[in-house]
């Protein structure tokens, strides 16, 4: 059967929409998830970050089934609904930041990039942008001009937006001093800081390569920020809902940005972002700036009620910083048995394991072995990494210990046989 929808997926659809399995899903519950032809696997993939509450939690279904029998759309623009408020009342108070805050949905992550930088330009009334190399931002145009990796995403789609900069990231163990300096020549040859709106980053770079910014760069970012009148946008995306040991990875740095974008994890499966910040930076936009005929989408709304409430009753965050250090410490131990590992890192359950050669050339080849091989026997991984040389883990926070333990024994077979 998954050879007859491949063929159908061949002749339908277009080559772009990049797929990795060659199997087609047909239900899925909690960690695991079963294809057509009845082949379990056990996913740490999680939808790419989506699915920190695990494949059909009970308490998101339930609550969406609600939603079901009462509303589906109405348009929040059109006829408003209270759930939409109650959720931007919990987002309000729940991410980093004390200080007045509001809240706008939406439905993807990239529009919620995009509306970001929409509110940081109006508010300040400035059109430059500064992102960072190895970042992703999302597929939509102004998206893709801040995410910081030509292959696939940005080959072929040009031109992009004017007036976006990017400088080298300033990950654990890299110069900050040098990213410091590229900031202060930017300054001095491409854009005065008064004509810089944002300067937005991901907490841990997620298909860059899973790297945690530098506590002292966010401090500094800060720093510049303020000086300058520049917004600090935080992407957390693929950070949020408890994926790096808190419910927010910006928690890590004592730092509250001024703008923080939260999609994936947040409803659960369903498609749902938010852009939440500054009460006063919020309002910069005049009524009709944003929305979005299914931004907010009540059934999405529900979702995310429930996977809050699931978040803060399950304790996941703090499941996410034990898992992760199991984790971490299984892939440590296999160093001296697999010397092509270059490198674990990871904060809280964002892990990654970064391969080389003997050489110390990135070993992209290795990386797709291993997930190849450990698909063929159950379990599901994802790559990342500007040379594709990264494992990266995306578990659900709610996997029961006994699938985690059998998952890390397909991960340890496949480093030692691929």
């Amino acid at each position: 059967m998954n050879e007859v929808l491949q063929a159908r997926k061949a002749a339908a659809t277009p080559r772009g929409v990049g797929v990795m399995a060659t199997f087609f899903a047909e239900r899925a519950q909690g960690s695991e998830l079963w294809d057509v032809e009845g082949r379990r696997f056990i996913d740490f993939a999680g939808g790419i970050a989506v699915l920190n509450t695990g494949h059909a939690h009970p308490a998101v279904i339930e609550a969406m089934r609600k939603q079901l029998d009462r509303f589906t759309h109405s348009c929040y623009q059109v006829v408003p609904y209270e759930s939409y408020v109650a959720l931007a009342e919990k987002l309000n108070q729940l991410t980093p930041g004390d200080f007045p805050k509001k809240t706008a949905l939406f439905s993807t992550g990239a529009e919620a990039i995009e509306n970001a930088i929409k509110i940081a330009r109006s508010a300040t009334r400035r059109s430059g942008v500064i992102a960072f190399a190895g970042a992703f931002h999302g597929r939509s145009l102004f998206a893709v001009g801040l995410t910081g990796k030509v292959h696939p995403y940005k080959a072929g789609f040009g031109p992009f937006a004017p007036e976006v900069y990017h400088l080298p990231f300033p990950a654990v163990g890299a110069d900050l001093a040098a990213t410091q300096e590229h900031m202060e020549l930017l300054f001095k040859a491409d854009i005065d800081p008064t004509r810089v709106a944002a300067i937005v980053f991901e907490p841990v770079q997620g298909e860059g390569g899973f790297n945690a910014i530098q506590p002292e760069a966010v401090q500094w970012l800060r720093r510049l920020c303020d000086e300058h009148g520049i917004l600090m946008i935080a992407d957390e995306i693929q950070t949020g809902f408890g994926r790096t040991g808190k419910l927010f990875a910006m928690e890590h740095y004592g730092v509250a940005p001024d703008l923080m974008t939260i999609a994936k994890s947040l409803a659960g499966g369903m498609p749902l972002s938010a852009v939440t910040g500054r009460a006063e930076i919020m309002d910069a936009p005049p009524p009709g700036g944003l929305g979005g005929t299914y931004a907010g989408n009540p059934v999405a709304i529900a979702a995310a009620h429930a996977v809050i409430e699931v978040m803060q009753a399950e304790r996941l965050p703090e499941r996410a910083a034990a898992l992760g250090s199991q984790l971490k410490e299984r892939l440590q131990a296999m160093r001296s048995r697999q010397p092509r590992i270059a490198d674990v890192r990871g904060l809280g359950a964002m892990v990654a394991c970064e391969f080389r050669d003997a050489s110390g050339a990135a070993d992209a080849a290795f990386a797709r072995a291993v997930q190849q091989h450990a698909l063929a026997h159950g379990l599901i991984l994802l790559t990342c990494g500007n040379e594709g040389n990264v494992l990266r883990f995306l578990f659900p926070l709610t996997i029961p210990q006994p699938l985690f333990d059998e998952a890390l024994g397909i991960l340890e077979q496949a480093l030692l046989q691929a």
